[in-house]
């Protein structure tokens, strides 16, 4: 059995800028994008668009989902601080009702673009491509563990959608979105059934839960 072989750090933070390199040496800054909450039965889908410079390069930056709640928490200011521009966007449940999810989540890209305050050319996404900015695209499969710029916004889009998700556990405690985050746990899908929907759910998501005809 071959062992792994443990890389440093900063020899993980050259091995993920490759993309941003390839710019970074032209003199160009691309942007990176990603989205969390495609998935949850409530809670908007929150989109982040963010320019991140070559240096200094902020150790710990991944895929959100390989973080704990408490790193990227404490990584989300310092990109924020560190970013040459970022914005973040949220898809509301009625939108992802009208015009459906991969809609939704489209357009929230688009206005997170729109919305980054400087002038972009360039633009690494995760998964998501075709989208209808005046940039050029380049689409990753799990991009948010391949760039760092992706991997930076996934950290404010996570940490911006779970502060969203604390607050309406406060107004809505009987589903336990601190816990869930609107995602469809057991308890979660319990205590649909039992009080029903609160506004920020996807009424398109619950409908099948419900026993409601789609």
């Amino acid at each position: 059995m071959e062992k792994k072989i443990k890389i440093t750090e900063q020899e993980r933070l050259f091995n993920i800028t490759e993309y941003e390199r390839k710019f970074w040496e032209r003199g160009i800054f691309p942007a990176g994008m990603d989205e969390v909450g495609r998935g949850p039965l409530a809670g908007p889908v929150t989109v982040a668009c963010v320019i991140m410079p070559p240096e200094p390069l902020i150790e710990g930056v991944n895929d959100s989902k390989k973080l704990s709640e408490k790193k990227r928490e404490k990584l989300s200011p310092l990109i924020r601080e560190t970013a040459l521009a970022y914005s973040i966007e949220f898809a509301p449940p009625e939108l992802i009702d009208e015009i459906n999810i991969a809609e939704a989540t489209k357009l929230m890209f688009k206005r997170a673009f729109e919305n980054i305050g400087v002038d972009c050319t360039h633009v690494l996404v995760d998964y998501v491509s075709g989208l209808a900015i005046q940039a050029e695209q380049i689409p990753l499969v799990h991009g948010d563990a391949l760039s760092y710029s992706i991997g930076a916004a996934s950290i404010i889009a996570k940490v911006e959608r779970d502060a969203y998700m604390q607050k309406m556990h406060e107004l809505y405690p009987m589903y336990n979105f601190a816990s869930n985050k609107g995602y469809g746990t057991a308890e979660h899908i319990k205590a649909l059934k039992e009080y029903g929907p609160c506004p920020i759910h996807r009424r398109s998501f619950i409908g099948k839960i419900l026993g409601q005809k789609q």
